[in-house]
């Protein structure tokens, strides 16, 4: 199916105000076999938040909970904690492309805790928008940014400030020219890559995914050095 296709059948779904044992069936097959990388079944993931988003307003809060439930069993079954053995691989994606978005996209969509952005500028809605899923979600996000962007036309910084994301700015004369986020104290996004349309879309750019823990340990001391500090 194309994600056209997927979004009209999760649509579909919710007519009934359930995912019925075909339609799981149905979901499950493609999953199984169009479905090939953690960062799809996460765009996915997306789909899902984005149908029961839309349908809020025709169904109430206890069915609307359940078709989520029922669905993201499916789409996104719960793992088994990940040991010291089986952290998932570094992997590395370029723009420009819709690989590098998605990837950001993925990891707010799978974390489970905590995130921590600090990325010089923010303009791209389709992740702002995942970011605000995973705020709604409860996960607690805390941003750095650049004083010189965060305001700048297009910016998304104020909308995700009045969401209740605490946002720091960097007021010095210089740059907090970084882009980086961490997830759950765990995954590490790291790279060239600004979250604008232009660097999907124009630049070539890249992002390092890493679960090294040496990696991640020293990207966090240094979110909580320049959070400190600002």
């Amino acid at each position: 199916m194309t994600p056209s296709e997927i979004e009209a059948f999760l649509v579909q779904s919710l007519v009934d105000r359930q995912l019925s044992g075909g339609e799981k069936s149905t979901l499950s097959d493609w999953l199984a076999s169009a479905v090939k990388t953690d960062q799809h079944r996460g765009v996915l993931r997306h789909q899902v938040f984005a149908a029961a988003r839309a349908a809020s307003a025709s169904l109430d809060t206890a069915q609307l909970v359940d078709w989520l439930e029922d669905t993201l069993k499916v789409v996104a079954p719960v793992a088994t904690p990940a040991t010291s053995t089986d952290v998932a691989p570094t992997e590395v994606f370029f723009s420009p492309g819709e690989s590098c978005w998605q990837q950001i996209a993925h990891r707010f969509s799978t974390s489970r805790r905590t995130v921590d952005v600090c990325v010089f500028t923010i303009t791209d809605d389709r992740i702002t928008r995942t970011i605000l899923d995973a705020r709604r979600r409860g996960l607690a996000i805390r941003i750095l940014t650049d004083n010189d962007k965060a305001f700048d036309l297009g910016s998304d910084v104020p909308r995700l400030r009045e969401a209740g994301i605490p946002v720091k700015v960097d007021e010095t004369p210089f740059h907090m020219h970084h882009k980086f986020a961490i997830f759950d104290g765990v995954r590490l996004l790291n790279g060239s890559y600004n979250w604008t349309r232009s660097a999907a879309e124009q630049n070539e750019e890249n992002i390092v995914d890493t679960g090294n823990p040496l990696q991640v340990a020293a990207f966090v001391k240094e979110f909580q050095r320049l959070w400190s500090s600002l």
